[in-house]
């Protein structure tokens, strides 16, 4: 029964981009919870869990909570949970930063767990970054931490992560409340101290589906049995580790090189530089200094994306196949923001206003939410005029605007290539006329207020329903555009006076998939893709001058055609992506399908870089409209 229930929250889940949503969502939007902050044991936060859940948007769907049914027998007076105030909610909850603190102390008055957690610091980095600590003592405090133990963290774990999934009786859905109150994501830390160290080491870092997830672990006095080993690549902060512990992290995250000053060596993977262990050997060890450093120079940096099946790694277990049981995750970079800014100098604004409320849908809603993230140099004025690309990044249906810009890779990028985005919060906009009336509106906004901007240089992309998103600004007003990627969103229906738009004009127009993304991209059965997207290319190819494709999935497996040139690349170290151009009668690759092996549909970080690389090489003249191709551009 439980499988079963399983299951369909993920079904729920994995087609909440694709289905049509009431439109009630846009205006008012923040994803944000409002809430104060809050120190609890982990029965006072399953209990209030309740109330907080009952808040969430569902989507016209009726809903009761209840905490996860797997906590049901853990331990008592064991743990402790430290909410910031003012947590993501909503669509936006899994944006919310986790850090597990496990430590062998035992605490009877929660006065003194929270002195403990302040003293460490822990608390000023949550609530600087939004999330939660949760702190975890032994189940028997004389015995310290045992085997039994474990079990005790795969019950916290499935709780945290088991974000929207629900059980389903006849009609009645019952949701899991406990992820969306204190859970997270991809953002998920440990600190580890003396016995938590070594319980960490022994019975979390050697099992994948534990390390799999996380994105960074700091460990003080560890020790580790002679038969663990390290699971997964995990970044590690180690503090007076014994040489084995310190070999088996160095293994797990198959370093091959080495860099050190008079405090700390820190050994790395040269190709994945995310995969490091910084060794570090002090006397008298301070743990709120080992932590401070730890964030800066490993938790603040990664995070961890689920794009995976699910089920892998987990077989044998209760929860097996509930939502977000993917392991591993992908580990990736993450330019963390933390007050409005990011360590790479990307400035985050959000914005609420009624500037675009003359661009209505049929149901008067309006494009009233978007977020701006600015270089620094744009804001000090030291961007030349004309010299910073813009991306419009467009989220997937029932999504937030900030966590796709993260997860999908777009941030980091940001800090990298030093162009400004736009995200906007278009939910209710839909597939209506207002969505590319609004978008356009937006850029025109977004030229005007930054003159740094290259207007030649404007790009669009989004994913699932921001991929329709994509192609509504495209088809509407393509002359703003220097080139888009279509990312898992080819449900569109083209009309005579989209193709107007292209009769004096052309657009370079990527679409990007992957094996398992949704049914309306993909046939599962042999990774072909469908007649929607097909649909999409040929579109594309008429509207640049181009002749259609007679697809022929013998010949080509997955595509369908023989491209004019191709590229292939090792995602992240993870996963083969190829890409297949269509060139023009210039040799310019003006439609391009990009496919990623193993992939379901989720946003993954890779795909910002793929996207990137083909949008760059595009701009458009501004007095003659007519594209121009740089496959040199930066």
């Amino acid at each position: 029964m439980l499988k079963k229930q399983s299951s369909m929250a993920i079904i729920v889940v994995l087609l909440a981009s694709l289905l049509p949503v009431p439109k009630a969502f846009a205006l008012n939007y923040n994803g944000r919870q409002g809430n104060a902050a809050t120190f609890e044991t982990l029965e006072e936060a399953r209990a209030s869990s309740l109330a907080a859940a009952a808040t969430r948007e569902t989507f016209g769907r009726k809903m009761a909570y209840k905490s996860h049914p797997v906590l049901d027998n853990y331990p008592k007076g064991t743990t402790f949970v430290y909410r910031s105030a003012n947590l993501y909610g909503g669509r936006a909850a899994r944006s919310n930063t986790n850090i597990l603190v496990f430590s062998d102390k035992s605490f009877t008055r929660k006065e003194d767990a929270f002195a403990y957690l302040k003293g460490l610091g822990v608390v000023g980095i949550i609530d600087d970054v939004i999330g939660s600590v949760v702190l975890v003592t032994p189940a028997d405090p004389k015995a310290g931490f045992t085997a039994s133990d474990q079990k005790n963290y795969y019950a916290l774990q499935t709780a945290m992560l088991s974000l929207n999934a629900f059980e389903r009786v006849n009609d009645v859905m019952t949701a899991y409340s406990d992820a969306a109150y204190f859970g997270g994501f991809g953002f998920i830390y440990v600190v580890g101290i003396d016995g938590g160290a070594t319980f960490f080491n022994n019975f979390i870092a050697s099992t994948v589906d534990y390390a799999g997830r996380l994105a960074g672990a700091l460990l003080i006095n560890g020790k580790m049995a002679d038969f663990y080993k390290v699971a997964s690549p995990l970044p590690a902060y180690l503090v007076n580790a014994p040489e084995s512990v310190q070999t088996r992290y160095k293994a797990a995250n198959a370093t091959d090189a080495a860099k050190g000053n008079a405090t700390s060596i820190t050994y790395f993977n040269q190709a994945l530089p995310l995969q490091q262990v910084i060794v570090s050997e002090k006397a008298n060890a301070d743990p709120s200094v080992d932590v401070e450093k730890a964030y800066v120079e490993i938790l603040s940096k990664t995070m961890r994306i689920p794009v995976l099946k699910q089920g892998l790694n987990s077989a044998g277990t209760p929860y097996q196949g509930y939502n977000l049981d993917q392991s591993p995750y992908s580990l990736s970079p993450r330019n963390i923001v933390a007050n409005g800014v990011t360590p790479g100098g990307i400035t985050v604004t959000a914005h609420q206003e009624d500037k675009f409320s003359g661009i209505k849908t049929p149901a008067g809603e309006y494009l009233q939410t978007w977020y701006e993230y600015v270089p620094k140099e744009v804001l000090d004025g030291k961007a030349a005029p004309g010299s910073v690309p813009l991306v419009l990044a467009l989220h997937g249906g029932g999504d937030d605007p900030q966590a796709f810009v993260e997860e999908c890779g777009w941030l980091e990028l940001a800090r990298q290539k030093r162009f400004i985005m736009v995200a906007p919060e278009h939910q209710a906009l839909d597939v209506t006329p207002a969505m590319g009336e609004a978008l356009q509106a937006l850029i025109n906004y977004m030229i005007k207020t930054y003159p740094a901007i290259d207007a030649s240089r404007v790009y669009a992309s989004g994913y699932s329903m921001g991929g329709i998103a994509t192609l509504s600004i495209s088809t509407s007003h393509p002359k703003v555009l220097a080139a888009a990627v279509n990312m898992a969103g080819a449900r569109y229906d083209f009309t005579k006076e989209m193709d107007a738009q292209f009769e004096s004009t052309e657009l370079p127009m990527m679409f990007l998939t992957s094996a398992y993304d949704s049914p309306l991209n993909i046939l599962w059965e042999d990774g072909s893709i469908t007649a929607n997207v097909q649909k999409v290319l040929n579109k594309f190819l008429g509207y640049n001058k181009m002749s259609p494709l007679s697809f022929d999935f013998n010949a080509h497996p997955k595509n369908g055609f023989k491209a004019s040139a191709w590229s292939s690349m090792r995602l992240n170290g993870e996963d083969e992506s190829d890409v297949w151009y269509l060139n023009n009668k210039n040799d310019i690759p003006m439609v391009a399908l990009s496919y990623t092996e193993n992939h379901i549909h989720a946003l993954y970080p890779g795909y910002a870089t793929v996207a990137w690389n083909y949008l760059k090489q595009f701009s458009r003249e501004q007095k003659s409209g007519e594209i121009k191709y740089n496959p040199n551009a930066r």
